[in-house]
């Protein structure tokens, strides 16, 4: 065994610095046996860790190897089996519990052992220990070859060390000496023995030759102890002379201390004195400002919102703790309280003075101003609050309540100012809009003032207005008859006039700041705006009422200025939009625009009801509808007016809205006329509507421009054929026959040979349409055409010089009769060249003959 523990300590456990203590050899229990060595190790540096190593032969059986390894501090319990009887069979709890049988019980014991005092030196988790000795775990396993390994105590697991490769090769050179050494160790040990005497007796000679050596040694060392003592001598008479100067070097300190100490409090106490004088101390300047400065002049006001300012820093000042306490600055305290109460009572007062003065202002009223309509300016008596603007602030955060106090006078007194100028401007604005309309019944309608700024040129819209007059208010009732007013009392130069008649507002920019006295400019916070908004809201709580009041007169007079008050109204909430979407006036135009819309709404529904409503004589003709050149007066005048404008989507649903409506009930009338041919009134209509889109180019409307013009070249290719029928009535019924005959299968070439169609008969029919037999149909027929038409295309010479559009349409529907008839005449021509070939039959005119005819006539009328 011990030559298998030195081999496993070399070939194992060496390279892995650890140290072999014990060692068993063992087989698991209940198996086949296959033997295996458990060993207890330690390695050799610290901190130390303790394992149990299971080792195995390799299967070629010539060395060991390491198969696992436990750490023994997660061992829990270790079970002998009996403590009484000779058991070689144990268990060890790891993770699981592993049984052993060891081939001997000297070896179980002498390894629990082992076991034992590795737990009691190394672990603080003590293994439980069942079923052994107690003899076992208190003594030393009397093994010899365990003892000394693993059989000592404490201290000898402590005390082994391992020879170094110096003292192994001692050891061997000394047993190669003695041959004996291995065979016979007792002849060995006897003569290592007698050697060491041998080594102790010259030892003791070599002792006994240096005694005289010694001697002087000890002599020497009595000198030295002699010069000790007078050294330690001289160093305790230096002792006591440094101890004096020590307790002098202290006083000297103690009293720098108390110097430093008392430097530092004196410090301490100018900078709190200094701190007192600087933040604490108003000067006489400033105090008699406050008492009695002038709060009328520039100067004076610029003194007191300084001296304001400065009482203010030095009433807020944060005082250091203990500060309150001191005589002079509570007396400090109650002057500054004392000049606070008195400048604010005199700014007040002033202030008071100022805001009612203000309000019963009549330096500026609006009879100065009626040529322009505008609300008078307040300029000067802004450049004079604004001047009371810091010290309204100083106020405010000093005197709350004087300063709400004095909020609600000025609220009070402008609201009066503000009320009385807006009354009275929009009164001056209804009675010129109402009084213009009294004048317009005869003349024309409009205000007068600046000019808007979305309906586009002065010029182009007279140009405009005189081309209606001209072309189209010779014409029965229009769109323009469906508002509140008649078509003849109105005019689309007269609208426009409505547009100039625009509101300045050249007073609105400085409202806000007129308003807030006390703000000057700086970022204020949510609860400012809404002071402000609220303060705005009483101040001008009737622009409003009177802007709607405005609009309901505008809307009365003519329900077509919803689309300038649109345009206008919406600009005008944009552009307050962009400085605050929160802002007064944003809000306030925000809801006036909420009733524009609503009557351009309510104005385009009246249009379309009106469409609805036409009632068309059963005697006359029908020609182009009022509602038909209504809509292209109200497209031309709303695309000047929304040239540009912000709220161009609601015209483009309008738009969808009205025209829808024009198809609907030109189709309704087209099929109710008695008088005009329905492919006349939808031919006609809606060539205009054609026209009309063609020519404003609106772009949400390019499917209904599209609409129109095929429903136009429908109903002309169809009043056409059913107008000019056969004009050539018995020789049309000739070419029947002869179509007739060939369909029935008689061949073109012998059509002749038929008695009823032979040449004969055919030069009969031809001598009943000569030339002038022809021309004289013609002029029925376009006399006919001129009767189923409007009016204004009987106008043939003049529309042509002029190249109106209605003479165009005259054109159009002639022309394409003329080609109809040349297309008979074709026909015709066609029949007879290949059914009479060589009989050299011709019709008794040509076709510049005919193109002649159609000329002659069309400028005869």
């Amino acid at each position: 065994m011990t030559a298998i523990k030195h081999a496993l300590q070399r070939d194992i456990f060496t390279p892995n610095d650890e140290r072999l203590l014990s060692i068993v050899n063992v087989c698991k229990a209940g198996k086949k046996k296959k033997n295996c060595f458990l060993c207890a190790t330690v390695t050799t540096e610290r901190p130390v860790q303790v394992r149990v190593v299971k080792v195995k032969k390799s299967d070629k059986g010539d060395f060991y190897k390491r198969q696992m390894a436990w750490e023994l501090r997660d061992l829990a319990e270790v079970d002998a089996k009996d403590a009484s009887k000779e058991n070689p069979e144990f268990d060890l709890h790891f993770e699981k519990v592993y049984r052993w049988v060891a081939s001997s019980t000297t070896e179980k014991n002498s390894f629990i052992s082992c076991i034992w005092k590795l737990n009691q030196r190394y672990l603080r988790k003590k293994v439980e220990f069942v079923n052994v000795s107690s003899q076992l775990l208190e003594e030393s396993v009397p093994s010899g070859e365990s003892q000394s390994v693993a059989g000592g105590d404490e201290d000898a697991l402590d005390d082994y060390q391992e020879l170094n490769a110096r003292e192994e090769q001692d050891i061997e050179g000394m047993m190669e000496v003695c041959d004996y050494a291995i065979s016979n160790a007792e002849a060995f040990a006897e003569k290592l023995s007698r050697e060491l005497q041998v080594l102790d007796g010259a030892n003791i000679q070599s002792i006994m030759a240096s005694e005289k050596q010694v001697n002087i040694l000890m002599q020497l060392l009595d000198e030295a102890l002699s010069e000790v003592d007078t050294i330690e001598g001289k160093l305790s008479s230096y002792e006591e002379m440094l101890q004096s100067v020590k307790e002098q070097m202290d006083q000297i300190s103690q009293s720098n201390r108390l110097i430093q100490i008392s430097n530092t409090n004196n410090g301490k106490l100018l900078d709190e004195i200094q701190f007192l004088v600087n933040y604490m101390d108003l000067s006489k300047g400033h105090i008699r400002a406050l008492q009695d400065g002038d709060l009328s002049s520039p100067k004076g006001i610029e003194a007191c919102i300084n001296a304001s300012e400065a009482l203010l820093q030095c009433m807020n000042v944060a005082l250091r703790p203990g500060h309150d306490k001191l005589m002079a600055v509570k007396q400090q305290q109650h002057l500054f309280a004392e000049l606070r109460d008195t400048f604010a009572r005199r700014l007040t007062n002033h202030l008071n003075n100022v805001f009612v003065h203000q309000g019963h202002d009549q330096s500026s009223t609006l009879s100065q101003h009626t040529a322009e309509l505008t609300l008078p300016k307040h300029s000067p008596l802004h450049r004079d609050l604004l001047r009371y603007a810091k010290l309204m602030e100083w106020l405010k955060n000093t005197q709350r309540e004087k300063y709400e106090g004095l909020s609600r006078t000025y609220v009070d007194y402008m609201t009066r100012l503000y009320e009385r100028e807006i009354k009275d401007f929009f009164e001056v604005a209804k009675i010129k809009m109402a009084g213009t309309t009294k004048e317009g019944k005869g003349n024309k309608f409009g205000l007068h003032g600046s000019s808007g700024k979305l309906t586009g040129s002065t010029s182009s819209l007279n140009k405009l207005a005189v081309q209606g007059s001209n072309s189209r208010r010779s014409q029965s009732s229009s769109l323009l008859d469906m508002g509140n007013m008649s078509a003849s009392d109105l005019d689309v130069a007269d609208r426009t006039k409505f547009d100039k008649g625009e509101v300045e507002e050249s007073d609105g920019g400085v409202i806000s700041r007129q308003a807030i006295p006390g703000e000057h400019r700086h970022s204020v916070t949510s609860n400012e705006k809404d002071m402000v908004r609220l303060m705005m809201n009483k101040i001008f709580h009737s622009i409003e009422t009177e802007l709607n009041s405005l609009i309901a007169l505008g809307d009365k007079i003519d329900s077509f200025h919803s689309l300038y008050m649109l345009v206008k109204m919406s600009h005008h909430v944009w552009t307050a939009q962009n400085v605050d979407p929160a802002s007064y006036l944003s809000t306030t135009l925000g809801n006036v625009l909420v009733t524009v819309k609503r009557n351009f709404d309510k104005c385009i529904s009246g249009q379309m009801r009106q469409m609805e409503e036409v009632k068309i004589s059963k005697k006359s003709k029908v020609g182009i509808l009022p509602f038909v050149t209504g809509f292209e007066e109200f497209a031309e005048l709303a695309e000047t007016i929304f040239r540009n404008a912000e709220r161009r989507g609601d015209l483009d649903k309008a738009y969808v809205k009205l025209i829808k409506a024009v198809f609907v009930n030109v189709e309704k009338v087209a099929i109710e006329s008695q008088k005009t041919p329905r492919d006349v009134v939808m031919m006609e209509n809606f060539h205009h509507i054609f026209s009309t889109l063609s020519h404003l180019k609106i772009s949400c409307l390019e499917t209904e421009r599209r609409e129109a013009k095929h429903k136009y070249t429908d109903h002309l290719q169809s009043y056409v054929i059913n107008s000019l029928g056969q004009p050539l009535e018995k020789l049309n019924h000739f070419f029947e026959g002869v179509e007739a005959r060939v369909a029935q299968g008689v061949r073109e070439e012998e059509v002749s040979y038929q008695l009823a169609f032979n040449k004969q008969e055919l030069r009969k029919v031809i001598k009943e349409y000569p030339g002038k037999e022809v021309k004289k149909g013609l002029d029925n027929l376009y006399k006919k055409v001129d009767k189923h038409l409007c009016e204004e295309e009987s106008l043939l010479q003049i529309c042509f010089l002029f190249g109106c559009w209605p003479c165009m349409l005259v054109w159009v529907v002639w022309h394409s009769m003329q080609d109809e008839f040349i297309r008979q005449y074709k026909h015709f021509e066609g029949l007879i060249g290949r059914c009479y070939p060589g009989s050299g039959i011709t019709m008794e005119f040509t076709i510049g003959d005919m193109l002649e005819y159609f000329s002659s006539i069309a400028q005869s009328h």
